[in-house]
């Protein structure tokens, strides 16, 4: 097998892993004409199931297809040699039905046992695509191609997706419902209040009264500022007068008490010399 087929089967087999939960050894349900032209161009056909899914497989034929290939006589006896080795799926029909509608009716509606189909019937495989998440194997010139997947198969994909991106039950719980979910406002926002020019009054009695009031404020203010200054001044003369007169009756009575001492030493009269 090329590289860049192996790499394209690869692509499409991790789809149906992580999408629809396909898991290894892949379980193939074989038709009767696979058996066939599997014997006639000389196929190994568990060799190229897995190499072409990529994995291990599990083939798997039924009793209906069983049933086909007994009705082609001893020349079809290495096919049915072949269907022996193969795993036998019950599809519980008491009578044979044919190989397309058996297998349709093993699939279902929903493929929910994740089967890997290998049929060369054409109206099988146009069956198949509508059914999602199936994927359908067939041999074309001695070469065993998967194919794409189907449209319905796509769809289920994109449902899987959102599906998983959705909070689940127990999340969906922890979230309080008392507060509502506040939504952000859409369209054009308003200008920055910063850039806007401040609306001028149309009255011009309104304008002017507030700047009145400012200046009256501001001259009472003044006014009050001049008072509170002059007392403030008023009291440090008289302060400063105070501290002066202190000071002048102090000097006052050092200088009384100098002239004192001095008095006193000049009363005291001279020692007269004794008379003879």
């Amino acid at each position: 097998m090329r590289q860049k087929r192996a790499k394209t089967y690869r692509k499409l087999m991790h789809l149906y892993s992580m999408s629809f939960g396909f898991r290894q050894p892949y379980q193939i349900l074989v038709d009767s004409e696979m058996c066939q032209i599997a014997i006639d161009a000389k196929l190994d056909l568990i060799k190229q199931f897995s190499t072409v899914l990529q994995g291990n497989v599990k083939p798997m034929i039924t009793q209906c297809c069983m049933h086909e290939l007994y009705l082609q006589g001893k020349a079809r006896q290495p096919a049915v040699d072949l269907a022996k080795t193969f795993e036998r799926r019950k599809c519980n029909h008491r009578e044979a039905i044919p190989g397309d509608e058996c297998l349709s009716g093993v699939v279902g509606d929903t493929n929910k046992h994740r089967y890997v189909v290998a049929t060369q019937s054409q109206s099988l495989r146009n069956g198949l695509r509508i059914i999602p998440a199936v994927p359908v194997i067939h041999i074309n010139r001695a070469v065993m191609v998967l194919e794409p997947p189907s449209g319905a198969t796509l769809k289920a994909k994109e449902l899987t997706e959102k599906q998983s991106l959705r909070p689940s039950a127990p999340e969906l719980a922890t979230v309080p419902r008392d507060k509502p979910m506040s939504k952000k406002r859409k369209g054009p926002k308003g200008p920055n209040p910063l850039s806007v020019k401040k609306k001028k009054n149309s009255n011009p009695e309104t304008s002017t009264r507030p700047s009145q009031k400012t200046k009256a404020e501001s001259l009472d203010t003044s006014s009050s500022t001049a008072q509170l200054s002059g007392q403030k001044r008023k009291r440090d003369v008289q302060d400063d007068k105070c501290e002066e007169q202190s000071v002048g009756v102090t000097n006052a009575a050092q200088n009384t008490a100098s002239t004192r001492t001095r008095k006193r030493h000049r009363k005291a009269p001279p020692l007269s010399p004794s008379s003879p």
